[in-house]
């Protein structure tokens, strides 16, 4: 018999406790097996760094827990990605008064924020925007969206975020041209950077475009079917009127003069204009006439376009011209260049030891300098004549 006392110590069996614990774990960890194997070919939808400053979020499983975003509350940068699929369930909460948490939107960390890889019914879109209006979020990146549906009625006033920075990268929209000045409509005024990529219409109703009055940078770039013409119908005149910045990479552009072209007739004065990565001509568009080019550009970006030769047109004074990474068999003579305080001329076959079996000093020290200002040999030639 066991006595009471020694029912504690011993166990019914009268054998030790931790004996029988230690068989009693080992069973537990035979049948949790299966299921720990599950946990770790099922990732968590979202992961947050140590720090809670970013947190992203992939919703590609079959049935996505979409509450696993709540992790993301705490986070200063947010990406949100649907899986590819539809976002039609959530559209009974566009509705919902954005006062009603008006305080807990005040209260994030969040200031920069990704949505893609989703279709998103634009009334899901705006009310995303009007809820996020008392937020401190000033960085928005949609990537990868369709956007279907109407628009909802524009607000009296703009309840969106006082965004400093908008990317967009393939989202196609459901209103066609008109997406941008609807969009507008919701943004507080303060847009310092806008960057429209891989876009489905770039042919904005000017009419109906109100101007940009803070936007100091315009990034046009990866829209290979733009070029000279879509580059007029996009740049709608008197709308941006502090533009500083314009990137037309990968834009289909054929010459530096059509740019110049479509420049002064949407009165835009950018002081860097970044050409390259387009297979432009070196020679003006037959009929064309001289273009004038903006008195503030200051820096001209033409390298990686295939140029065998130096442009005609080109500005008659630039601090800046890069002619990297093209074609140039030769040196570029003092009448084909405009006057220049810096030129990279690094990556021209010209440059290339190989051809012609001796390296200058001066070509060394192209090499070594690249993309970060190559001093001007002209001018050194120049300045010993």
């Amino acid at each position: 018999m066991v006595s009471a006392r020694s029912w504690g110590r011993t166990g019914a069996t009268g054998r030790p406790l931790d004996l029988r614990s230690s068989q009693v774990r080992l069973l537990l960890l035979l049948l949790l097996l299966p299921l720990l194997h599950v946990w770790a070919t099922t990732p968590e939808p979202c992961a947050v760094d140590d720090d809670d400053f970013r947190c992203a979020c992939n919703f590609t499983a079959p049935e996505p827990e979409w509450s696993s975003a709540y992790q993301c509350m705490s986070a200063v940068e947010v990406e949100i990605r649907g899986g590819g699929r539809s976002l039609k369930q959530f559209v009974k909460f566009a509705n919902t008064d954005p006062r009603q948490y008006a305080d807990v939107v005040r209260a994030l960390r969040l200031r920069r924020l990704t949505v893609g890889d989703a279709q998103v019914p634009a009334l899901l879109l705006f009310a995303l925007l009007r809820g996020l209006g008392s937020s401190r979020l000033n960085h928005l990146t949609l990537e990868d969206l369709e956007v279907i549906g109407s628009t909802p009625p524009p607000p009296p006033e703009a309840t969106g975020p006082a965004l400093s920075t908008l990317r967009l990268r393939n989202v196609s929209w459901a209103a066609g041209g008109a997406w941008l000045a609807q969009l507008q409509l919701w943004l507080k005024p303060g847009l310092t950077a806008l960057t429209i990529a891989q876009a489905h219409s770039l042919a904005f109703p000017c009419a109906d475009l109100r101007a940009f009055p803070s936007l100091t940078s315009l990034d046009l770039s990866d829209n290979p079917g733009l070029d000279e013409r879509g580059l007029a119908a996009a740049l709608c005149r008197d709308k941006f009127p502090a533009l500083r910045e314009l990137a037309l990479r990968s834009t289909g552009v054929q010459t530096p003069g059509g740019v110049c072209a479509a420049l002064a007739a949407a009165a835009v004065r950018p002081q860097h204009l970044d050409l390259s990565h387009n297979a432009l001509r070196a020679a003006a568009a037959p009929g064309a006439p001289p273009c004038v080019w903006p008195s503030a550009l200051s820096s001209l970006n033409l390298s990686s376009a295939g140029l065998e030769q130096v442009p005609a047109g080109l500005p008659a004074q630039l601090s800046a011209l890069d002619l990297s990474n093209n074609q140039l068999n030769r040196e570029p003579r003092p009448d084909e260049l405009p006057k220049v305080r810096e030129l990279a001329l690094a990556g021209n076959p010209f440059q290339d030891p190989k051809n012609s079996g001796v390296v200058s000093a001066c070509e060394r020290l192209i090499q070594a300098l690249g993309l970060s200002g190559t001093l001007v040999l002209l001018q050194a030639a120049r300045s010993l004549a």
